[in-house]
């Protein structure tokens, strides 16, 4: 089809939809109720879980609320109406919720779960637009963000509507995130794969595990030593123990720069005359989101890791800890 609009025309039209879409949330607020508030307790009674449903864009909309739901603390999963009629009701039982979508209420495939849905024994949340509909009589509690006209100039296409939809859901779902005191260490579990999960899941461990590097000597060893002991592990530093196997510091390559061509027979003087007495240091089990931050605050790029008995078992160094992602 020919485009009969400008550019101009364009943007006073997307500004239009965002406005329309926006006051549409806006009067929503005002609408918020004690069913709604009643409606979270029963999520939170459930033994169960909370099964998502709706047809075309509702559905669409159920099954990111289903995703939400999900992350952040209650069990959930999205059920096809179609599939519902045709064999997949059995996944419910009268342990859970089903949260059922349609904004006209009306919704033939919906509808005709519900005496099955009823036998069962789970309890029914009617989400919709219309409160008198009969998904909405039929049901044990009610979410509504009333008859709202549509952002689509032909008032047709589902917009302002959905948008409804996945905003209440949001706000149901961080007021359930609220309510059962889920932590972002929570959050991280059901996201290990993400960044978040690798900054409250991954620790030190795991990257020693990964690069199994240990580079120490004691303090009679000689500056030729420690150089020879860099270039092996290609940190750039070695830790010193004393007798017993305890860090008691740290020498770098920049320690050695600093001090060549100053003394005399510099090659053959004993690390202990060199090195760091009161190196920065991290513990075996601590996050390695916490070392990233030792390092960069500290402006290091080393640091040597220790166990309980302040024996030095590795070192780990910045590059270890951006190559995971972080």
């Amino acid at each position: 089809m020919e485009n009969l609009l400008t550019a101009n025309e364009h943007i006073l039209t997307i500004k239009e939809v965002l406005g329309k879409e926006a006051r549409a949330i806006m009067n929503l607020i005002d609408d918020v109720n004690q069913e709604m508030a009643e409606t979270i307790e029963m999520i939170l009674a459930c033994r169960g879980r909370v099964i998502v449903t709706g047809v075309g864009k509702s559905g669409i909309i159920g099954r990111k609320i289903t995703a939400t739901l999900a992350s952040t603390g209650t069990p959930s999963l999205f059920l096809h109406p179609a599939e519902g009629l045709h064999g997949d009701l059995g996944m419910v039982t009268n342990s859970d919720i089903v949260m059922a979508l349609s904004n006209s209420g009306e919704t033939g495939e919906v509808i005709n779960m519900i005496p099955s849905i009823k036998r069962i024994g789970a309890k029914l949340i009617a989400f919709v637009g219309n409160e008198y509909s009969t998904l909405a009589k039929k049901a044990d509690s009610m979410l509504c963000i009333g008859r709202v006209k549509e952002a689509c100039p032909l008032g047709l296409a589902p917009t302002t509507s959905t948008t409804l939809m996945l905003t209440l859901g949001d706000a149901i779902a961080v007021a359930l995130l609220k309510a059962r005191n889920f932590s972002s260490e929570d959050f991280a579990v059901y996201h290990p794969g993400g960044s978040l999960g690798k900054r409250l899941l991954l620790t030190v461990n795991t990257i020693i595990e990964i690069t199994k590097k240990n580079p120490k000597l004691n303090m009679a060893n000689t500056v030729k030593d420690a150089i020879f002991s860099m270039t092996e592990s290609g940190l750039g530093a070695t830790s010193i123990i004393d007798d017993n196997g305890k860090l008691v510091g740290i020498i770098t390559d920049g320690d050695i720069r600093r001090s060549l061509g100053k003394i005399k027979n510099f090659m053959d003087l004993c690390v202990k005359d060199l090195f760091n007495q009161n190196p920065i240091i991290i513990k075996q089990n601590a996050l390695a989101v916490e070392a990233l931050n030792i390092m960069e605050n500290q402006k290091i790029n080393v640091l040597p890791v220790v166990n309980d008995k302040n024996e030095p078992i590795a070192m780990i160094h910045l590059h270890d800890i951006t190559r995971l992602g972080f």
